[in-house]
């Protein structure tokens, strides 16, 4: 395995973590047991990549493939649920503010991480000269946990609600594609556009930054 593909591995593995973390918060939040904490915790986790290597014709997908990402997000979410289980106290409104914070922080995670690994695994598929593709599927393997998760905890998904989601992964995506096309480096790509996709969906959810509505 060489650097990049240690650094891919990494961010994998990240991003597997946080999204695992996004998923069985709010299962608790939503008063689920063991078994759905579990569920939640594993849609978020793997469900964008499910649906990644669906589009890409990559069968089976790479999580029945490779079980470490199952394996990961299940043993996230039974410690996350444990520690609940024992303090409640962390979901009492003295510790929501650095919840929130914590939350946030995981999911910005988790969205950078994810945007470009769909990206890495397009381009690795050979589809190295179809940039839509490439900038679509980092998209989807970036937000489609996150809408399974929401789908599953019957709640409007994040992507089309909250502040600056899906737009984030965008940015980060059409960064990470035109990086890789240029002289800087395939893994300093990687990086780079999962930086900024986890900077701007930071700052969006810290100042509430929105896309204009409609109807306010």
């Amino acid at each position: 395995m060489d650097v990049s593909q240690h650094i891919v591995f990494i961010i994998e593995i990240i991003g597997t973590i946080a999204f695992a973390f996004s998923g069985t918060m709010v299962a608790i939040e939503k008063k689920l047991d063991l078994f759905g904490v579990i569920i939640l915790g594993l849609a978020t986790a793997v469900g964008g990549g499910m649906i990644r290597d669906v589009i890409l014709g990559i069968h089976p997908p790479m999580m029945f493939r490779n079980s470490i990402y199952v394996k990961i997000s299940v043993v996230v979410s039974v410690v996350i649920f444990l520690i609940v289980y024992w303090n409640n106290q962390f979901l009492t409104s003295k510790y929501m503010q650095v919840y929130t914070v914590i939350m946030n922080l995981f999911d910005a995670i988790g969205l950078g991480a994810f945007t470009v690994i769909g990206i890495n695994t397009a381009y690795n598929a050979g589809f190295q000269d179809k940039t839509l593709l490439l900038i679509a599927v980092g998209m989807i393997t970036g937000v489609g946990g996150g809408m399974i998760r929401d789908i599953f905890a019957g709640q409007t998904p994040a992507v089309l609600r909250k502040h600056i989601y899906a737009s984030a992964s965008f940015v980060g995506a059409i960064t990470c594609v035109f990086i890789i096309r240029s002289s800087i480096g395939y893994s300093s790509a990687m990086v780079i556009g999962a930086l900024l996709v986890i900077v701007i969906r930071f700052f969006a959810s810290k100042y509430r930054w929105n896309l204009p509505k409609a109807v306010q």
